[in-house]
């Protein structure tokens, strides 16, 4: 399990990087009323913050030291509104050049109900 640094964002919006090792991470979100959009649902960018971290922290659970990472493009697919309850991602790493990650990440409630999809790549860059 890689160690992550303290992340301001995912704490203001109560995301917690629960698994991070060999390409895999998991991500857990409380839905908070704050966290909800206009109509009553999670706002998108939440549900985009839990994959793009989630994301990142699989492409570092791979990195040596001496490197870093970022985001390059992200892509998400809203598939069913959510109001309350927790939410878990689960990304994995499914493509590792030299420079560029792929990844693939799934958003469910509790229920196990598929509340978003995202696919995105990485840079890998030296620190």
């Amino acid at each position: 399990m890689i160690t992550l640094e303290p992340h301001p964002f995912g704490e203001l919006i109560g995301l917690e990087v629960t698994e991070a090792n060999d390409g895999v991470a998991v991500t857990r979100l409380e839905v908070q009323p704050e966290l909800l959009n206009p109509h009553g649902v999670l706002h998108g960018g939440v549900l985009f913050s839990m994959a793009d971290t989630a994301m990142g922290a699989a492409v570092k659970s791979l990195l040596d030291e001496a490197e870093l990472c970022a985001s390059i493009e992200v892509h998400i697919r809203f598939l069913a509104p959510c109001k309350d309850g927790t939410l878990t991602s689960v990304t994995e790493v499914v493509g590792r050049g030299k420079r560029v990650m792929q990844l693939e990440s799934r958003i469910t409630d509790a229920s196990g109900r598929l509340i978003a999809t995202a696919t995105g790549a990485f840079a890998v860059l030296a620190a």
